[in-house]
């Protein structure tokens, strides 16, 4: 019998962890569709958080977020543009067709290192809800 290779999945090491839960710092990020549409970002922890999360420019193009300099520097990276950019989705007790997904503060990861931060946006241009539909 044949076993299928498996894949291994980047450690995301939080630089700040996500706000209400400051003992995760360790993710990975797991498809949640096969298509690259939806991610879970699980915590390595048992018992840890789980979260879906999607790459805005698959449902948002004309999202463009300005990361803060210390932001970056905290990554390692010179210019966004580099980073890999995920919004956390939240899906209300209406169901997935009300999922809003939060432009207001993005997880920023360094697909170098695969270091990551949530960033709050203080420009105020992009919602913390916005409805997630394509």
């Amino acid at each position: 019998m044949t076993l299928a290779p498996v894949a291994t999945l980047p450690l995301l090491g939080l630089v700040t962890p996500l706000p209400g839960f400051p003992e995760f710092r360790d993710y990975v990020l797991v498809t949640a569709d096969g298509d690259g549409l939806l991610f879970w970002l699980q915590s390595l922890d048992a018992g840890g958080p789980r979260f879906l999360v999607v790459p805005p420019a698959r449902y948002f193009p004309d999202y463009t977020p300005v990361v803060p300099p210390a932001a970056l520097a905290d990554l390692g990276l010179d210019d966004v543009s580099d980073a890999q950019v995920y919004c956390l989705v939240t899906v209300p007790a209406e169901g997935p067709a009300a999922a809003t997904a939060n432009l207001r503060a993005p997880l920023v990861v360094n697909p170098a290192n695969w270091r990551a931060t949530q960033v709050v946006l203080s420009d105020g241009r992009h919602p913390i809800r916005r409805p997630l539909r394509r």
